[in-house]
């Protein structure tokens, strides 16, 4: 029964795997061709082992997607939870230091730059939190500048807004449609 909805879904995977692949193209000039992006661009490698490891994860295979993830994070310097939710498509460029948290959920045609942590909360206890939503929640078209940090499941970025470089954002929302690039919005 399991093997037969990791297959079902694996088809669906693929689909995602060249959504994210045509968003990578079209959102990096220095993109020369598909073969390059495929063969050394961290974020597109980082995002197959996501979505692989997300199925196993969502089927209850967690030790072995957790191993995916970790193969990944060494080979990529990208460190995605496969329990987080990851529309499609998705762009990481650069990827180094990319942290994404268990109960992330991002949206889609995202974009995000290294060192941009999707994160909890300081937490005492945290055992407690097993299955409590510990991280933000991503808008659909929202791009995430490099090192901000976005944290707390009671965190939310609005569609489409901007998150700019070095941004520090815990315990709000933001409202589609802006540009941040300190700790207040500010119109677009």
């Amino acid at each position: 029964e399991k093997m037969n909805k990791f297959f079902e879904q694996m088809s669906n995977v693929q689909d995602q795997y060249v959504q994210d692949l045509e968003f990578f193209k079209s959102s990096d000039p220095a993109a020369d061709s598909y073969e390059e992006i495929i063969s050394v661009y961290p974020g597109y490698i980082a995002i197959r082992f996501y979505r692989l490891a997300h199925v196993l994860y969502g089927l209850g295979y967690k030790s072995q997607a957790r191993f995916i993830s970790e193969r990944a994070h060494n080979k990529t310097g990208v460190d995605i939870h496969p329990g987080a939710t990851i529309g499609c498509p998705l762009f990481i460029d650069h990827g180094t230091g990319i942290v994404i948290g268990e109960t992330t959920v991002i949206g889609e045609g995202c974009k995000i730059y290294q060192g941009v942590t999707l994160g909890a909360k300081s937490l005492s206890k945290g055992a407690l939190l097993k299955d409590v939503k510990r991280h933000p929640t991503i808008g659909n078209g929202v791009t995430l500048y490099a090192n901000a940090s976005i944290l707390g499941g009671d965190t939310y970025i609005g569609d489409n807004t901007i998150i700019g470089s070095s941004v520090f954002i815990v315990g709000k929302t933001i409202p589609a449609n802006h540009k941040v690039i300190s700790e207040e919005p500010q119109l677009s």
